[in-house]
């Protein structure tokens, strides 16, 4: 307690209701995004059960809409790549749940481990992959909702690269 100020309150401000704000049922925030994307992440009973990988092409499913976002979950097997592209509109959190992915931009490569996590805006370019050697997976939320993705010439150096 601040001896020098003669405000004091007493009680709990919790059990004042009127003074929090309610919890919100779907996230607005890029912040809320990213919480709602690692609540997910933590909770493997919410998506393990439904991941399957498909040496032919990269699996997707649809895990969770809400009013303007959708979340996507993702299996990448070995050498299975995005190719270089953009998101159109959307604005997107991707973590990883499982495994190990890279990720190339313009400013280069870096690897993300389970847990890591990547924010982008509209417009944001890069090309994902699984070159390990052992499956992965990945959480995509996307706000707007995916409804386009560009995909972009890969320059001979840069795809080299990764």
């Amino acid at each position: 307690m601040n001896s020098d100020s003669d405000l004091q309150i007493a009680g709990d401000l919790l059990e004042v209701q009127h003074l929090l704000r309610p919890a919100r049922e779907h996230p607005s925030t890029i912040a809320e995004f990213v919480g709602l994307a690692r609540t997910i992440a933590a909770d493997r009973s919410q998506w393990a059960h439904l991941v399957r990988y498909d040496a032919t092409t990269r699996w997707y499913h649809r895990l969770r809409t809400g009013p303007g976002y959708e979340i996507w979950l993702l299996s990448w097997v070995p050498g299975q790549g995005s190719g270089l592209h953009d998101h159109g509109p959307s604005s997107g959190v991707l973590t990883v749940l499982d495994g190990e992915l890279t990720e190339r931009t313009d400013r280069g490569r870096r690897t993300l481990d389970s847990g890591s996590q990547r924010v982008f805006a509209p417009g944001y370019v890069h090309e994902v992959a699984n070159n390990s050697l052992e499956p992965a997976v990945s959480l995509h939320v996307y706000y707007p909702g995916l409804t386009d993705m560009p995909m972009h010439a890969t320059q001979c150096a840069a795809a080299a690269a990764l």
